[in-house]
C-alpha cells in the first residue's frame, strides 16, 4: 500500500507504533506494516520520528512536485546489495552489454507501443488501416535498431535518440486521434502540460519514475549513472533508461480514463494555459494507477504484480552487474 499525502496542512506522525495521518477533516491510523511507500506533496509535513519509522521498516519516502515528478526521496543508508554492483556499472556504461541493454530496452518500449495502438480500433474499423500503417513503420525502427553495429553506446546514441524520437511522434498522434474530442493534443508536451492528457500522463510518468528508481535502489544499483542518459546534471538518468520497459502502463491507464471520460476539466488548474491536476484529479489517477500495478499479470515469463515486476527486473539487471 502506498500512502499518499497531497492535502494541504496533512501532518502525518506515528502514534503506538501506526501512522497517524492528521487533515482537517480529523484522524486515520494506519499499521507500519501496510505501508510499502510514502508520497508526500508540497504543503504537508511528517515528524522525525515518521521518518525514522519508516527507514527501519524499509519504507521508501518520496517528496514530488505538482506534477507528481519525485524531488527527492529518504532512504536507509544502506544499498541492497554490495558495492561491486556500482564499481562494475560505470565499466557497463562503456561496454557493448550496456549498448546491448539499451538496445533491448528501446525494442521493448515499441514492442509494448505496438500492443497498445493495437487496442485503439474504433468499432466501425475506419482506422485500422491508418493504425496498421503506423505499426508498419515503429516495426521497420525495431528492425534499425537490432541491425546496428557498435562496441558501446557512443556508437548509436545519436541513432537511438533519433528512431526513438519518430516512433514517439508517430505512436502520440494515433493516440490522440482515438481519444474523445476533449481529450485531443497537439503534442507531447512534458513540463509544461499545455492539455489535460499531458498533464495525467506527466503525473503517471512520476508515479513511475518513484517506483522505478526505488526498485533501483533496493537492488543496490546507482540510479544517478546512466547509460543512454548520461549527460544530465543531478539527475537519476539510469531511471530514465529502465523505465522504457515500463511506460506503457502509465499510458494505458491515462489513455482509458480518458476513453471512459472519467476526467472533467474541473479536475485541473489551469494557469497561463498551463494543466495542473488539482486534488480530485490527483486521487482518480493515483488510485486507477496504484491499482492497476497492483493487478496479478505474465510478464517475462513470471506472474506477478506489476509493482513486482519492477523489483524483478531492476534485481536481474543487478545480478548481470555483479556477474561482468
Amino acid at each position: 500500500m502506498q500512502l499518499i499525502l497531497n492535502k494541504r496542512g496533512a501532518k502525518l506522525s506515528i502514534e503506538d507504533g501506526l501512522f497517524k495521518i492528521s487533515t482537517d477533516e480529523g484522524l486515520k491510523r494506519v499499521p507500519v506494516s501496510k505501508i510499502k511507500s510514502i508520497l508526500l506533496h508540497k504543503s504537508v509535513s511528517i515528524t522525525t520520528d515518521a521518518v525514522i519509522e519508516a527507514i527501519e521498516n524499509e519504507i521508501d519516502i518520496l517528496f514530488v512536485d505538482m506534477t507528481g515528478r519525485p524531488k527527492g526521496r529518504v532512504w536507509s543508508n544502506k544499498y541492497g546489495s554490495i558495492s561491486t554492483i556500482r564499481k562494475n556499472q560505470v565499466l557497463f556504461t562503456q561496454m557493448a552489454k550496456g549498448a546491448r541493454w539499451i538496445v533491448d530496452n528501446l525494442t521493448t518500449k515499441i514492442d509494448n507501443q505496438i500492443s497498445l495502438m493495437l487496442t485503439l480500433g474504433k468499432p466501425d474499423r475506419s482506422s485500422d488501416r491508418e493504425i496498421q500503417t503506423v505499426i508498419g513503420k515503429l516495426n521497420r525502427f525495431i528492425e534499425k535498431i537490432k541491425a546496428l553495429e557498435y562496441n558501446n553506446i557512443a556508437d548509436i546514441s545519436k541513432k537511438l535518440r533519433g528512431y526513438e524520437g519518430v516512433c514517439s511522434r508517430l505512436y502520440f498522434d494515433i493516440i490522440s486521434k482515438h481519444l474523445p474530442e476533449q481529450y485531443r493534443f497537439k503534442q507531447r508536451s512534458q513540463h509544461p502540460a499545455f492539455d489535460m492528457f499531458n498533464a495525467l500522463l506527466n503525473y503517471a510518468y512520476g508515479i513511475l519514475y518513484g517506483k522505478t528508481e526505488a526498485a533501483l535502489i533496493r537492488a543496490g544499483i546507482d540510479p544517478y549513472l546512466g547509460v543512454l542518459h548520461r549527460d544530465e546534471y543531478n539527475r537519476p538518468v539510469l531511471v530514465y533508461d529502465f523505465i522504457e520497459n515500463f511506460r506503457v502502463w502509465a499510458e494505458y491507464v491515462v489513455i482509458n480514463l480518458c476513453i471512459q471520460q472519467i476526467v472533467f476539466i474541473e479536475f485541473f488548474r489551469v494557469e497561463n494555459n498551463v494543466f495542473y491536476l488539482n486534488q480530485h484529479g490527483k486521487r482518480i489517477l493515483i488510485q486507477s494507477f496504484n491499482d492497476y500495478m497492483e493487478e496479478i499479470v505474465s510478464f517475462k515469463g513470471m506472474d506477478r504484480s506489476r509493482d513486482q515486476h519492477i523489483l524483478i527486473l531492476a534485481q536481474k539487471l543487478a545480478t548481470q552487474l555483479k556477474s561482468l
